[in-house]
Order: structure tokens, then C-alpha cells, then sequence
């Protein structure tokens, strides 16, 4: 859904200036040479199947690609694949020194042939598009504009990265974690002989964010130095990797089905299921799970379950918080629009503040990766009458209205039928001979309350300012000043859609709940942030959503706890962007009032046990280790709104262990999002954020359960997990 403003003449463009760099010689590193998998940076492409993919081999061997900025700023940069299959190095200049860097293939949103970026259609007319690609990146970060010396060697890098996407892609969780181990193993091995000193596996647990008391980690590196030569190689290495990736809590699980022989039987199998709350669990479905991911064949040809596959399970979306049924689209799509959530947002073009801001078509683009189905676009006459889109009265950027509907045609149909409802405000129709009004729809004002009640005459000037052509393509979405929750004496036009501020929606909610609930089971209803938050901040979306509101629109560029919210709402059907509202707000003669729920129905317990492998917050510090807790936050009606935490645990962000119980009393479960947050503990500052993963209540599965952790720009932190028992109890 596209909604549009049109309105009156922006200022002058400001100047444009260009940064220039001087050549810059550099050095590739050393690479392997074809095929040499012996090298233990290599064991993990190995395991993925690609070291003798030629696609892959080139991108080992590292290419010069100019990275390309403006008209005048393209920079040749060296970029090679590293050893470990999953990230890519790359050197820039700075003033004194080059620098190192790399990107990681997990974080990219897609690669792009030719000149298919707002950068490259701008700025690399000098390069032929057969030589150009973008890689484009998950949250904020921007576009990898690029061309290569050669057609082929473009073709080699949007080859050979869609092959790493698509294998790490179809990773277990247990592979990334076996990937992740040896990617810290290689930077370990200081001189890369394939042996680790006791300094060496010392630096290894730093990497991996686990401050091991030294007695301890001296006594596990003894137990696993078989030749005794104060060097762990070969199987010692795999030996000391097991033990450090022991999973008691794990083990205590499995032993208590299995019993004496240690292993799972398929009717033991069933036994855990049923305890875990599986809906409909069989014997069938217990034995098909042994097949699909018991790692031991003659465990698996007699139908048993070891502790290596029971561990599979857990780590796979079977085993995940999130309910798998509820990943696909399973809702019913043929209801009245009004019956939806509908992922939307607020000043889409802009990337930054919403006063002098750079606004860009790219901006559409991630936002339709991010699965949003309403796109603003604010419509004004630019030089020579050709309409641009930016904040107007702003000295924000502009962009051509073109360049907008073209990033819409090639990025918002993923999944989707191709068409477009156009949202706009609409001309005052004209008036038939005896002098009645055809059609007359109220002119809606994006301003605050006290700037709403505009004089007659004002609107109609500004309707003047409204093009004719946007105009007549404004059918099924009018916008429309929302003056009464009453419903007038004539039939319902559901067609007009309103749009309120943050403050007014508040008002509407807390003066007129259920009024406004009624309200929005027929009408669509537009909310977005008071013009006062310049910096692009974010409301919270759960007050819109408790009273029905369907488009609640967001900042999509802003990451925080909001955006946290509007992805979890919409994390389930497929990620289509609608998820069909609670039957309380689909209901004309609904009762139900947000401020006023009712009593408790549910209790939410959830045990936070353990977490495993959590990001280094400070890459640049190898001794910095997280101190981390878990906060369970539940966003809903108000009554229901909480938050609790755990203890934090000193010194360990590798396998923390906590074993706590929060528990909540709900009184709408149905509008319930959870939120799961880890935060590292600090004394003298507020906590840092570590990761956090939210969805709705109706799609948490109850049982022993992982739940796998997310950036703040919601990319996955893979292998990093949180390993929780849910139990919802209904009244």
C-alpha cells in the first residue's frame, strides 16, 4: 500500500560537493593456493562443499574492486573471501595507516547485478553495468557499491556469494556452531601450525567470551594433551572443543527419558513431546525426527535418539520458541482490510532525521526486506513540473517520484500480487446541476491537535495545490479528517482513511476506548510519530495496536525496542506484512476496551536456564567479557505491560547459567508480544544490549525451548542462543 501527500513548491536543492581520494597502492595478503584444504581455515569451507567450486577459489584468491562513492570518488579496495567461508576481508585507507576490516556473508539482505542501487545509477555511468554489483546489508548499514575490472569477475563475486548464502542458509544450527568454533580456532593459532599452546586456547576463550578461572582451563588443556608435549593438536583440539561445548543442563534432559542405556527410544521420544506440549505428537512424528537429525546411522536404523541428535532437535526451528506452523502463511487472507495488522511506515525515503536527513530510494527497498506493506511517499513539484519526494519544508534530500515508483515495481512484490492501493488526499468533487455534491470528501491534515481545526477556506486552497492526476487515482484509500467515532446516519464508507498523531491516537485510547475499537473494525485507521521527534525516534506500536489501529507507522530507519516490537508482530504469516487482528477487534459489537481487559486468563512462566555463545560486544578489546542477564518484557494491553529480569552472571558469555523463574499474569493474551533481551550488566552505566528476539504470545511454544538471538538491526547473531522452559497456562 503506497500512501502519498501531495502538496506545494520545495526550496532549492542544496549543493552538492564530492570527496576525492588519492590512489592508493596495496597488498593482497597471502592466499592458499587451489584446493589446499589442509590448512585449518579451510576445514570449514571444506565442510561446506565448496572448495573446489570455482566461483568460491577466485574470491580466495582476493580481487581489486573499485568501490564507488560519487561521480568522482571510486576507490580501489582488495577483497577476499576468508579461509573461514563466511566472511569477507577488505583493507581501506585511512590517514595514516591502512586498516583491515571485514563483513560478515550472514549480514548481507542481497547481491545486485549492474547498476541496480541508487549509488550505481547515480554514480557509476563510467562503468559498465555488466561490471558493477551491490551488496546490500541487513539494518543500517550502507550499500557495497562496486565494479570489478572484468564482466567475469563480477559474475564470479555474485556467483560465489549467493552459493555461500545459500549454503549457510541451509546450516543446522549445530554446523554454525561447529562453523563459528573454527572460525575463533584460526584466529587463535597465532602462528598457524595447527597446534595450540596453553596461550593460544588461553586467547581462544577470550575470543569466545568466557573468562575461564586459569587452574581450571590448565587442568581441561592437561586432561586433553594426550602426547604430552604442551601442544593440542589434531583430535586433542576436537576433544577439548567437546568437552568446552558440554551441555550439562542438556544432558540432564536427555538422561532423565532415556534412562540407563543413554539412549532415546522413539516411545521415550514421544514421552518428551507430549511433556513439551506437541500438539497431536505421534509415534510416526517421533520416529521421523530420529531420521531427520540423529547424526549416528546404526543409532538411527534402530529407531534410537543419541545425545548428539537429541541436541540437533533442540537447536532446530523444530526445537525453537517460535512455533514453526506459524512461519507460513496460515491465516485466512480474504477478510476485509480493515481486520489486519499491517506493517507500515513513516517518512519511508528518509535515512536519518526528519529535518536535514538524506532521503533515499534505498530506503524503500529495505524496508520492503524488512516486510513492510505501506510506503510514504510525500509528493511535491520539482524543476520543470516533474514531482520529487522529500520532508517538505525540510532540508532534507530530494529524490524523483520515478525513481520511488521503479524501486516499488522491482522490491515490494516479493510475495505479494502486484498491486497497489494508493492512499492520498483527494479533490473536492464537483457539483451536479441542481447543485448537489457528486462526491466530498473531508481534506485530511498530517499536523498536531491544535492545528487541526484549519478554516474551510484554508482547505480549500490547499486542495487547489493537489495534482489532478494524483488525485483521480485516490479510489479505495481517501484520506479523511477523523471529526467523530459515531458513526453518521448514512451507510459506512470504509474507503476513507484517517490519519491521527501519536497524541491523538493516545487521546482516542484513553477517552473513547472501546468507541475507537469499534471505530477501526471498519475504517483504517493511519498512525505516525508527533512531528517533535526530529531525531527519528519511535512511539511504542502496542497502544495503536491494542485499539485496532492497522497502520501503525514506524521510522523503519530508527532500530530500538520499537522496531523490535513491529518485526515481532509481523515475524509470523510468512512475514507478508498482514497478521489478521485478535477476533475482539474484529467484531462490530466488540465490548472490548483496552484500558479496561478484564481480569487475569493467563500465567506465563517462563525458566530462564542458559545462553550459549554470545557476541563479544567489543572486538577490539580481546579481554573484554559480558556480564550478561535476561529481561522477559511483556508488551500488551497496559495491565499486562511488565518486565523482569535474572542475576547477571560474572565473566561469561559463552555458556552463562542462570536457572530462574519469571512469571506474568495476563489479561488480553491475545495482543501480547514477548520479549526476550540480554544485556550486559554494568555497575557504574546502563546495561549494553547483547541481543533480543520478540514474537506474539499465540506463537511461543511451550517446553524446552531455544531462542535464537538478534542483532539491534535484526540481523541473526547464529550461534548465539537463549535455552528457556515456557509453560502458558490458560484459566
Amino acid at each position: 500500500m503506497l500512501c502519498c501527500r501531495s502538496c506545494c513548491h520545495p526550496p532549492e536543492e542544496p549543493p552538492v560537493t564530492a570527496q576525492v581520494a588519492a590512489p592508493v597502492a596495496l597488498q593482497l595478503p597471502p592466499a592458499p593456493p587451489n584446493g589446499d584444504t589442509k590448512r585449518p581455515g579451510l576445514r570449514a569451507l571444506k565442510k561446506m562443499g565448496l572448495t573446489e567450486d570455482e566461483d568460491v577459489l577466485a574470491m580466495l584468491r582476493g580481487s581489486r574492486l573499485r568501490k564507488i562513492r560519487s561521480r568522482t570518488w571510486h576507490q580501489e579496495r582488495l577483497y577476499r573471501l576468508q579461509e573461514d567461508g563466511l566472511s569477507v576481508w577488505f583493507q581501506r585507507r585511512i590517514p595514516r595507516a591502512p586498516s583491515q576490516h571485514v563483513f560478515f556473508v550472514q549480514h548481507i539482505e542481497s547481491v545486485r547485478e549492474g547498476h541496480q542501487s541508487e549509488g550505481l545509477r547515480r554514480f557509476g555511468a563510467a562503468f559498465p553495468p555488466a561490471r558493477c554489483l551491490t551488496i546490500a546489508f541487513k539494518g543500517r548499514r550502507k550499500n557495497l557499491d562496486l565494479a570489478a575490472a572484468t564482466a567475469e569477475e563480477a559474475q564470479r563475486w555474485v556467483r560465489g556469494l549467493a552459493k555461500l548464502r545459500q549454503r549457510l542458509d541451509a546450516m543446522s544450527q549445530r554446523e554454525r556452531l561447529d562453523h563459528w568454533i573454527h572460525f575463533y580456532l584460526h584466529r587463535a593459532d597465532s602462528d598457524q601450525d595447527s597446534k595450540m599452546s596453553f596461550k593460544e586456547i588461553k586467547s581462544l576463550l577470550r575470543m569466545v567470551n568466557v573468562d575461564m578461572n586459569d587452574m581450571y582451563a590448565r587442568r581441561l588443556f592437561k586432561e586433553c594433551d594426550h602426547s604430552n608435549n604442551e601442544r593440542l593438536e589434531g583430535a586433542e583440539i576436537e576433544e577439548f572443543l567437546r568437552r568446552l561445548l558440554k551441555r550439562p543442563e542438556l544432558e540432564g534432559i536427555f538422561h532423565r527419558y532415556s534412562g540407563e542405556d543413554r539412549v532415546l527410544s522413539a516411545p521415550e521420544l514421544l514421552e518428551f513431546l507430549e511433556d513439551q506440549g506437541e500438539d497431536g505428537a505421534t509415534l510416526a512424528h517421533a520416529r521421523q525426527l530420529i531420521q531427520t537429525y540423529e547424526l549416528n546411522e546404526t543409532a538411527k536404523q534402530h529407531e534410537l535418539m543419541t545425545l548428539d541428535g537429541f541436541m540437533m532437535y533442540l537447536l532446530s526451528p523444530e526445537g525453537a520458541a517460535l512455533d514453526t506452523a506459524h512461519t507460513g502463511v496460515f491465516q485466512d487472507m480474504g477478510r476485509p482490510l480493515a481486520h489486519y495488522f499491517i506493517s507500515s511506515s513513516h517518512n519511508t525515503y528518509l535515512t536519518d532525521s526528519q529535518i536535514g536527513g538524506p532521503s533515499s530510494t534505498e530506503a524503500y527497498v529495505r524496508a520492503f526486506a524488512q516486510g513492510c506493506r505501506c510506503v510514504e511517499l510525500d509528493c511535491w513539484e520539482g524543476p520543470g513540473g516533474e514531482p520529487v519526494i522529500y520532508h517538505g519544508h525540510t532540508l532534507t534530500s530530494k529524490i524523483l517520484f520515478r525513481d520511488v515508483v521503479q524501486a516499488v515495481r522491482d522490491h515490494a512484490f516479493t510475495q505479494l500480487k502486484g498491486r497497489v492501493l494508493v492512499k492520498g488526499k483527494k479533490l473536492p468533487a464537483a457539483r451536479s446541476e441542481d447543485g448537489r455534491t457528486l462526491l466530498d470528501w473531508e481534506l485530511e491534515e498530517e499536523e498536531e491537535e491544535d492545528e487541526e481545526e484549519v478554516e474551510a477556506a484554508e482547505q480549500r486552497r490547499r486542495a487547489k495545490q493537489i495534482s489532478p492526476e494524483l488525485s483521480s487515482l485516490v479510489v479505495y484509500c481517501c484520506a479523511a479528517r477523523l471529526q467523530t467515532l459515531c458513526p453518521g446516519p448514512g451507510p459506512r464508507q470504509p474507503c476513507q482513511v484517517s490519519s491521527v498523531s501519536e497524541r491523538k491516537a493516545k487521546k482516542l485510547i484513553r477517552e473513547a476506548g472501546n468507541s475507537f475499537v469499534r471505530h477501526n473494525v471498519h475504517h483504517l485507521t493511519r498512525v505516525y510519530p508527533l512531528g517533535l521527534r526530529v531525531n527519528s525516534a519511535n512511539y511504542s506500536p502496542q497502544e495503536m495496536w491494542n485499539s485496532g489501529c492497522q497502520l501503525v507507522a514506524l521510522n523503519f530507519q530508527t532500530p530500538g525496542y520499537e522496531m523490535d516490537l513491529n518485526a515481532g508482530r509481523f515475524l509470523i504469516n510468512g512475514q507478508c506484512g498482514y497478521v489478521l487482528k485478535p477476533a475482539c477487534l474484529q467484531q462490530p459489537d466488540t465490548a472490548f476496551d483496552p484500558e479496561c481487559p478484564g481480569p487475569p486468563r493467563t500465567t506465563l512462566t517462563i525458566q530462564v536456564l542458559t545462553a550459549q555463545q554470545l557476541p563479544k560486544l567489543n572486538a577490539e578489546k580481546p579481554n573484554s567479557i559480558v556480564d550478561p542477564l535476561v529481561r522477559i518484557e511483556i508488551h500488551g494491553v497496559p495491565a499486562d505491560c511488565a518486565r523482569k529480569e535474572t542475576n547477571y552472571v560474572l565473566n561469561n558469555g559463552f555458556n552463562p547459567c542462570w536457572g530462574q523463574t519469571l512469571q506474568f499474569q495476563l489479561r488480553a493474551p491475545e495482543l501480547v508480544l514477548v520479549r526476550f533481551v540480554v544485556e550486559d550488566y554494568d555497575t557504574t552505566s546502563p546495561n549494553d544490549f547483547v541481543g533480543q528476539f520478540t514474537l506474539p504470545l499465540n506463537s511461543l511454544k511451550q517446553g524446552y525451548r531455544h531462542v535464537h538471538l538478534l542483532s539491534k538491526d535484526g540481523a541473526s547473531l547464529s550461534p548465539a542462543t537463549l535455552f528457556v522452559h515456557i509453560r502458558i497456562q490458560h484459566s
